[in-house]
């Protein structure tokens, strides 16, 4: 099979795993609790010749990968009862009564390795996930990912009239750094920058690192005067701090808000790039604005 192919499918199972995550907690708990009275059900209707205790791992594997662990356990215990509650109404019957304990036993384990792999696997998965989307020096969000949350916000422009800033930011004499001190502490200071955009921003605003001694901010809901405001001090703290350590950094910035959507996300990416290189190619250490509009011509009477 063509690897093209591959992907296609590989592809089109993520868009339906992520469709199915979008579903509330409270959805997955009410799903789960009714597929595995469901299959309970049938283990009753069918009889005890026919075994079903594979069926109530499908309800038990998506209540854990959905909602969390704790609850797969739950609907374990749940699926285990049942189980045992069929079997006796289906008149099934042990020489010994101790073999409903243990026949029940035995599948309420089974079915909690069920949830303990589900659930490890939920895990691999959020830590790849999160490897794949992060700069492994500074923490921070890496090129690929920060491009794909950047696109999202041009979608969303689109739709609704919110701004949103895009800043690129460009650590100056970071080489000074690396030949002076060394390139594990142009590391730490690479860390220590990531620190504080992430600490001194909003949680929902989106820290990246480009590569080298490149940084991008992506700030939602934020107009030019809002960013001026948030930007020059994150200027000067940052600059301050690296005095404060006797690191001989400054930082070029350029800020783009974009109040219309543009064609693309790389044309933002563009503009951005190039304000931010006005001001490394002159001054350095300062902060130049820009706005992304697009301007609406008056009609003639």
């Amino acid at each position: 099979m063509p690897i093209a192919e591959d992907d296609i499918k590989l592809a089109g199972v993520d868009r339906i795993v992520k469709a199915l995550a979008k579903r509330s907690r409270l959805f997955w708990e009410t799903a789960g609790f009714l597929l595995i009275c469901l299959v309970g059900l049938a283990d009753y209707a069918v009889g005890y010749e026919v075994n079903l205790s594979m069926f109530y791992l499908i309800p038990i594997a998506l209540a854990t990968w959905f909602a969390d662990q704790n609850f797969g356990f739950a609907m374990s215990l749940l699926s285990a009862v049942l189980w045992l509650a069929a079997a006796i109404g289906s008149g099934h019957s042990y020489s010994r009564p101790i073999l409903y304990a243990w026949n029940t036993a035995v599948r309420l384990a089974f079915f909690l390795v069920g949830v303990y792999l589900v659930s490890k696997l939920r895990r691999s998965q959020e830590m790849q996930q999160v490897l794949a989307r992060t700069d492994f020096i500074s923490g921070a969000v890496n090129t690929r990912y920060f491009n794909e949350l950047l696109e999202m916000e041009v979608e969303r422009l689109r739709r609704y009239p919110h701004p949103f800033t895009l800043v690129f930011i460009d650590v100056d004499n970071f080489k000074t750094v690396n030949d002076r001190f060394g390139h594990r502490a142009g590391d730490n200071v690479i860390r220590f920058i990531a620190s504080e955009l992430k600490r001194q921003l909003r949680s929902s605003d989106i820290t990246a690192r480009l590569g080298g001694d490149e940084f991008a901010l992506l700030l939602p809901c934020t107009d030019q005067s809002a960013a001026e405001v948030v930007i020059s001090k994150l200027s000067n703290d940052l600059t301050a701090k690296m005095r404060r350590n006797n690191w001989p950094i400054t930082f070029s910035m350029g800020a783009l808000t974009c109040e219309a959507a543009p064609n693309s996300s790389e044309d933002l990416i563009e503009m951005a790039d190039k304000i931010m290189y006005a001001v490394k190619n002159s001054t350095k250490n300062n902060v130049r604005f820009s706005t992304y509009k697009v301007e609406r011509t008056k009609r003639k009477e």
